[in-house]
């Protein structure tokens, strides 16, 4: 165990986080056991949502066990971009996406024609050319110029294109709304939850999201709300998840952007060195298997 007083001087409790370990604790305890697409099996319940505070730039990295922000920061600039030749992340060291858009996974899915690390027209694709439309800079419009509109939101759930991509998106849609305290508030639905291991990832990255969002359009971060369908702990995390749920959350850390954001064009353009974590105590890693 690493010690406590090389992460940081104290525990802070953490509410934010605990509630994120309660649910794990939840789903352990009273998921129903379901097979699922790769054949691992879960436990799953229906339905739940959590809130983190972005005030004060806090940026929700789970410190229950290590994560990997480097990876994280450089898939959500990836999807900003609407890029999907996942290669690009792999070259910068970051596997995320390796085992679906393998060789193999992409003859299985019947994409013989894609080259190996396509992942087609999903996520950022989607957010950046939904039939034509770019849904980022339309929400960016939007925050600018009808703050109060009910249509901030941007969708990466297009049934036409499920074909044509390696999964059909877990995160499907997110939404913005502008508080009068000129606070940038976020909301994201995932219709299919990998709670251990991949949902963590999501939280830091739509919160990261969030704060780029924010400092673009000269507001304040305000929250982010987690909502979601099918929220599952794959079979072989059970030993993991029970590990993780008997540790104590510090407190999340802080995020500066150090970059001027004034277009679209510089969001396109940030790097991950642009970005500064601060204050990130954590306890150890927990690895844990993907499911393909």
């Amino acid at each position: 165990m690493i010690s406590i007083k090389f992460l940081c001087e104290r525990i802070i409790m953490n509410i934010d986080e605990q509630n994120y370990i309660s649910l794990l604790s939840k789903i352990l305890e009273h998921g129903e056991d379901r097979q699922d697409r790769t054949g691992v099996g879960t436990k799953s319940i229906f339905g739940a949502s959590l809130r983190f505070s972005l005030e004060n730039y806090t940026v929700p990295i789970i410190t229950t066990k290590k994560m990997f922000y480097r990876g994280i920061i450089e898939e959500a600039l990836f999807f900003l971009r609407g890029e999907t030749d996942t290669k690009k992340l792999e070259a910068k060291g970051v596997n995320i996406w390796k085992g679906n858009t393998s060789r193999e996974f992409l003859d299985k899915r019947g994409l013989n024609h894609y080259k190996e690390g396509e992942m087609g027209p999903m996520y950022g694709y989607k957010w950046r050319n939904f039939h034509g439309v770019d849904q980022l800079q339309n929400a960016i419009n939007l925050i600018k110029n009808d703050p109060y509109s009910r249509r901030i939101m941007i969708s990466a759930y297009d049934p036409s294109a499920s074909k044509d991509s390696v999964l059909d998106p877990c995160h499907t849609f997110f939404q913005f709304y502008v508080s009068n305290n000129n606070k940038l508030n976020c909301l994201f639905y995932m219709r299919s939850s990998d709670f251990f291991l991949g949902v963590p990832f999501n939280i830091t990255s739509y919160a990261i999201i969030t704060h780029i969002i924010a400092k673009m359009t000269d507001l304040n971060p305000g929250e982010l709300i987690f909502n979601a369908g099918d929220i599952h702990i794959y079979n072989n995390h059970i030993t993991q998840v029970k590990e993780q749920i008997n540790r104590v959350p510090f407190d999340f850390p802080k995020i500066k952007i150090t970059k001027n954001i004034n277009s679209i064009q510089d969001i396109e353009n940030l790097c991950f060195d642009d970005f500064k974590i601060e204050k990130y105590c954590f306890h150890p890693s927990i690895n844990a298997p993907m499911s393909i």
